[in-house]
């Protein structure tokens, strides 16, 4: 008898329920918390550097007692002119250990708008988009060993 392996709801390529999409929420919690163990203690900017990898960028856009909003990105020089990209503000919910990206921009066509009448949650399918990439951004910047920790060891650099 063979065993059937299923992944996670969050990895499949489309959005199973807004349950899921909350499932996803807080595994981005936890990895952003990984990445920034003490979100509280940190310089407003400060870049995360490992041999053989870009250079994260991460900024402190808002601190409140439930929440603290991130923006995530790596900076590219193109042609003189630099660019970032992703280009992610992140806010993370402490309180309820969920992360979820902001400030979204989908392009909405027929088969998007059947999706999201199906689950009945207008933005689902955008949502989902946006947040799956943090997912996989996230464990990919972890697994180069990139960190952000409030004592700015040798390879966080404070920008302030």
């Amino acid at each position: 008898m063979l065993l059937e392996r299923r992944n996670p709801a969050h990895l499949d390529p489309r959005p199973a329920s807004f349950a899921a999409l909350m499932e996803m929420y807080e595994d981005n919690y936890l990895a952003l918390r990984r990445l920034c163990p003490e979100p509280a203690g940190l310089p407003p900017r400060s870049v995360s550097r490992v041999a053989g990898a870009l250079d994260l960028h991460l900024e402190v856009l808002e601190r409140t007692r439930y929440t603290t909003t991130l923006h995530l990105t790596y900076h590219f020089d193109h042609q003189g002119e630099q660019r970032r990209q992703p280009d992610m503000r992140v806010r993370m919910f402490h309180d309820a250990h969920q992360a979820e990206v902001l400030e979204l921009h989908c392009r909405r066509i027929g088969e998007d708008l059947a999706a999201e009448m199906r689950t009945g949650h207008p933005g689902l399918l955008c949502r989902w988009r946006h947040n799956r990439f943090l997912y996989k951004w996230l464990r990919y910047c972890l697994r180069q060993g990139h960190r952000f920790r409030a004592d700015a060891g040798p390879e966080v650099v404070a920008l302030d």
